[in-house]
Parts: structure tokens; sequence; C-alpha cells
């Protein structure tokens, strides 16, 4: 009975991912500072914020290149077990996911583009920061670390 219910669930799962809403948001979507403090210092990001689910469901998906230091951030408003995919994204991503409390619980580095393996977060999670593939590495961004936003009541003053 439990395989056979776990069976429906993914069914049922798969066929909403399949059905999703191609086509971009009808407006351009918010953005806001994040802060990073990083072992080297804050690194400061300017992201579109992804809040609701047809802005969640399209993300970054056909676009052909993504400048430094900028992303997107998925705000689910309350933790929840999240997994995402690359259908349809052109680019590699670095896929930071982020405790209520802001700290980094996991990274998945340079998510390949066009595919459909699932990217689980490893807990309930808050929100996932979407960032060029290979950017985490190479500005030390590692678990553990403090993402500062006005999602997670710790937003920090940036001029």
């Amino acid at each position: 009975m439990r395989v056979s219910y776990f069976v429906t669930a993914i069914f049922l799962t798969v066929s909403v991912s399949a059905c999703a809403d191609p086509r971009p948001p009808e407006k351009p979507l918010p953005h806001t500072v994040l802060v990073i403090n990083a072992d080297a210092g804050p690194l400061r990001f300017d992201v579109e914020v992804a809040a609701d689910s047809r802005s969640q469901e399209y993300g970054l998906m056909n676009r052909k290149s993504l400048p430094r230091r900028t992303g997107m951030i998925f705000d689910f408003h309350s933790p929840s077990m999240v997994s995402f995919w690359m259908k349809d994204t052109l680019i590699p991503l670095d896929m930071i996911f982020i405790r209520q409390n802001g700290t980094i619980s996991s990274i998945a580095p340079d998510a390949v583009p066009m595919s459909l393996d699932s990217i689980p977060s490893t807990e309930p999670v808050r929100a996932v920061l979407e960032i060029g593939g290979g950017e985490a590495a190479k500005l030390g961004i590692f678990p553990g670390q403090e993402v500062h936003n006005a999602i997670f009541r710790n937003a920090v003053k940036t001029d």
C-alpha cells in the first residue's frame, strides 16, 4: 500500500511539473540586495525575487547568460523540502539552499543545463539562491555562512 501511494505521489508530482506554465512572468520580477558573509568578507548580490508559483516555475529558464554577482532568490515563505531541475535552463547554476534563519544549509554546484535530474534540499529551507555555475566556489561560499536579506529578517544596510 505504501509503495503504490509513493508511486502515485511521484506520478502526480511529475505530472504537475510537466504542466508548468512555460511562459515568463507577465511583469519583471522585483530585485533585492542580498549579502553573504563569506570567509573573505561580505559578498553583495543583486537578485530577482521569485516569490510566487509562476515566477518560481519559470525561474532562470531560457537565459543565455547571468552576470556575476546576480541571480534569483526563490522565497518559499516558510521552511519546506524543495527540489529543483534544470529543464529549459541554458546555463549552469549553483543552487544555494538557505534555512529560515538565513544560514546556508547546502550547495548544489554547477547544476547541468537542460537536465531533468532532481536537485533536492537536504532539509527544510526557506529559500534557494541561484547564481552562476561555479561562482560559489570561486567566491568562497560554503554551508553555515550567513545570508542577509529582508526575507530572513536580518537585512544589512547597503549603500
